[in-house]
């Protein structure tokens, strides 16, 4: 079963690196404590009382090109802090100039540990509103506008603490070369949770606007990315380096938001280059043979190896075109084992329990019983109805369903829960897909039709082309561990053939 048509492409690499360096510059940091024989223990309650405002200003870099600013700043408050972070950046998606801004608003107590948060991101296209209140080890968390709004519980293994309060901890003790902080962080953009060890690693001398400073080297690694903070004597964080080439340097109000030139076609910057050039009609193929190399590293474990689509050897990949069952389209019914109730159930952003998304699943579905040709029509409704324009957001099936518009994640994640709302377990599936002579991320759904299918609502196809090679199952909280790959992958094709 194929529904073609012309391959509009997008890609999902914008909030995937957004998301990153979010969460350099806003994480929630759950506990910092220090390891190895060189430094003691470090606690929050160590942290020396603020009394006054304190800003802090930041440029940021993509390749030497300017393309935003931040601005951090922490007030004293009701027995403890506000703090709210803003970040602004302009970015070229596909050829289309995009500003996004985000904000994070905090309310933590003297020992920064967090009671409530939220987080704000607009990109001119879609905007996005979540946020979240501690109670106890839960953290409850609500999506979508004011009036409308979805409540999921995440469990926390301790209360978090925000990282606007993680500086200041630097400024209340003396740094020491070779010590370790090992930091678990909560990203509200993705609802990411993640562990860290900062290592001071040694003293530098960093010069920043034609003036020297003595700094502390730390280095951390984040999705096997590896990150450089400059720290200088007093604790103040004065540089950050991270993935393809992004750098946050610490500046003044009056420089901070001046000559933003914009970056280079991000997605493009993202990209996978391949040895060879593969033919025009991909969804002709029939199997698809390419080494992956990654420079400074081996492949994750993660990958999916021995699927119905594709297989893992090693460094060597193959993927076959899944053939569909004829009989299968006219099934009504197949065996399910609780295996694969996750899939069948709401979670963050594929709100497959709501009454807008039920009652579209059912309208689009109709009286048809087969499961195949249900998942047919709501693939086909969602091509046809999506607008496809390149956005930077957190992607939400019922504001995609609200707003009518998104890129291939927004497809696929509204996919995802209109399966699930009729009946179908379905999953994201995040990897790579080939266009105009290279690999760029991308996701797409897959559909448990008696065994798994793939669909790609962005391109209107069931099942997907070899090309789709999928790197990783899940949601936002999964999907950022693609981090790790991007600028360091290349493709050497093996082997590919036709029908």
């Amino acid at each position: 079963m194929k529904f073609m048509n012309k391959r509009h492409l997008l890609h999902l690499t914008g909030i995937i690196i957004v998301a990153f360096w979010l969460v350099m510059m806003v994480m929630l940091v759950r506990k910092q404590k220090s390891t190895g024989t060189a430094s003691e223990q470090i606690s929050v309650g160590e942290a020396a009382e603020i009394d006054s405002i304190q800003k802090e200003w930041k440029e940021i870099f993509l390749k030497d090109r300017k393309v935003g600013y931040s601005l951090s700043f922490i007030r004293p408050f009701k027995d403890g802090y506000f703090m709210q972070d803003e970040v602004f950046l302009r970015l070229n998606l596909m050829g289309l100039d995009r500003a996004i801004y985000t904000i994070t608003q905090t309310n933590a107590d003297k020992n920064f540990i967090m009671k409530d948060f939220v987080f704000k991101m607009n990109s001119g296209v879609v905007s996005y509103n979540i946020s979240g209140k501690v109670e106890g080890n839960r953290l409850l968390i609500k999506t979508g506008d004011t009036g409308d709004r979805d409540v999921r519980e995440l469990i926390l293994s301790e209360p978090p603490v925000i990282s606007a309060g993680m500086e200041h901890l630097f400024k209340t003790r003396k740094m020491q070369v070779g010590e370790s902080f090992r930091t678990s962080f909560f990203d509200p953009s993705t609802l990411a949770q993640k562990e860290a060890v900062f290592r001071v690693a040694a003293t530098e001398s960093l010069e920043i606007n034609r003036i020297k400073y003595d700094t502390f080297r730390i280095e951390t690694e984040m999705w096997n990315n590896p990150v450089i903070i400059w720290v200088d004597e007093s604790g103040s964080v004065l540089k950050e380096k991270g993935a393809m080439g992004l750098v946050m340097i610490r500046s003044g109000a009056a420089n901070a938001s001046l000559d933003i030139e914009g970056s280079d076609d991000y997605y493009e910057m993202a990209s996978v280059p391949v040895d060879r050039s593969l033919p025009p009609d991909p969804e002709r193929l029939a199997y698809l043979k390419v080494r992956l190399n990654l420079t400074g590293g081996t492949l994750p474990l993660s990958i999916p190896d021995k699927t119905e689509r594709q297989s893992l050897d090693k460094d060597i990949m193959m993927i076959r075109l899944e053939k569909i069952p004829s009989a299968l389209s006219g099934e009504t019914n197949y065996d399910m084992d609780e295996s694969l109730s996750p899939y069948l159930k709401p979670e963050f952003n594929i709100e497959s329990d709501s009454a807008e998304i039920t009652a579209k699943a059912a309208s689009i579905a109709g009286y048809e019983k087969s499961p195949a040709l249900k998942a047919g029509r709501l693939l086909n409704w969602v091509y046809s109805n999506i607008d496809k324009k390149p956005v930077v957001s957190v992607p939400s099936a019922l504001e995609v369903l609200k707003t009518r518009v998104g890129d291939c994640n927004e497809h696929a994640t509204l996919l995802t829960a209109l399966l699930r709302a009729s009946g179908i377990p379905a999953r994201l599936s995040v990897g790579l897909v080939y266009s105009r002579g290279r690999f760029y991320y991308h996701a797409w759904t897959e559909a448990y039709l008696g065994r798994w299918i793939s669909m790609d609502a962005t391109l209107n196809q069931m099942p997907v082309d070899v090309t789709h090679i999928c790197l990783i199952y899940g949601n936002l909280d999964k999907q950022v561990e693609i981090i790790g790959l991007i600028g360091r992958l290349n493709f050497e094709v093996l082997d590919l053939g036709y029908n």
